[in-house]
């Protein structure tokens, strides 16, 4: 793990709300994390029991994809219950079925989520990268997915098949830098499927800009960020100027690394998806 220093932690963050003549909202979050709280935060969720997540393993046309399944808390057949699908960043690569569960899955099993925000949760595992990186005629960073993106696509028919109270009107996607980038990629591959999606640390898709113009976009970036560079998010946010449903999160003090603590113990993300 790159250092870990000259970080603190604000007591309260300092928000910056601007509105664009289109509605848009950027939101500048002043919030630092020192070391020890990147420590501490990451041991919260390391010591959570994952057993809830139960294995599995979808298999189609000699292909397979692991992925682990959360049943929600108190699982009736008579309700109606939304879906959000979380993809893995690229440490995460392999087929242990273990390994995808970083931080931003695992949030959806503490208790204050799992009592509170009844859904399924699916976490799919790529034995390759789901994104690749090209520079596009601007410069810019642009991610493209995988074959094996499109497995997800047919794993949640599948899902939706074995739980018909799935609420097809409120599945959402969410990823950290690889698993955002996917995120972006499968909601442009079907934008029909996805009521919203949480996009940290992307490397972005201009792809299918038209179809996602009106889409729920939460996209969140570290200024500090040059792994998957912050001026990626900025780039999408300018090409989808007319979406006034998309919000544009950026941590002015953070990188690549520690853009996830601030989301980790809190509801920020579930109450976001679920207002949607």
């Amino acid at each position: 793990m790159p250092k870990l220093i000259k970080y603190t932690i604000t007591i309260v963050s300092i928000f910056i709300v601007t509105s664009f003549a289109s509605a848009q909202v950027q939101i500048l979050d002043s919030t630092q994390v020192d070391s020890l709280t990147f420590k501490a935060t990451r041991e919260v969720l390391n010591k959570l029991p994952t057993d809830k997540f139960q294995k599995q393993v979808f298999l189609q046309a000699g292909k397979q994809l692991p992925y682990r399944l959360l049943i929600p808390k108190n699982y009736t057949e008579n309700k109606k219950y939304p879906l959000v699908i979380t993809f893995h960043n690229s440490t995460r690569i392999g087929n242990d079925n273990e390994n995808q569960l970083e931080p931003l899955s695992k949030i959806w099993i503490r208790n204050e989520i799992y009592d509170h925000y009844n859904c399924f949760v699916i976490a799919p595992q790529f034995n390759t990268r789901s994104s690749n990186y090209v520079a596009n005629d601007g410069g810019i960073l642009i991610s493209r997915p995988s074959d094996d993106v499109n497995l997800v696509l047919e794993l949640l028919k599948n899902v939706e098949k074995t739980y018909p109270n799935v609420d097809k009107s409120r599945i959402y996607l969410v990823g950290y830098s690889m698993g955002a980038s996917t995120a972006q990629n499968i909601m442009s591959l079907a934008p029909q499927k996805f009521a919203a999606m949480v996009s940290v640390a992307a490397v972005p898709d201009f792809s299918n800009l038209k179809a996602i113009k009106t889409k729920n976009i939460f996209l969140i970036h570290g200024a500090k960020d040059t792994e998957n560079p912050y001026e990626g998010s900025v780039e999408l946010f300018k090409m989808l100027k007319n979406n006034s449903s998309l919000i544009f999160k950026t941590f002015t003090a953070l990188d690549h690394n520690n853009i996830n603590i601030p989301l980790l113990l809190t509801d920020e993300i579930p109450k976001w998806l679920f207002s949607k």
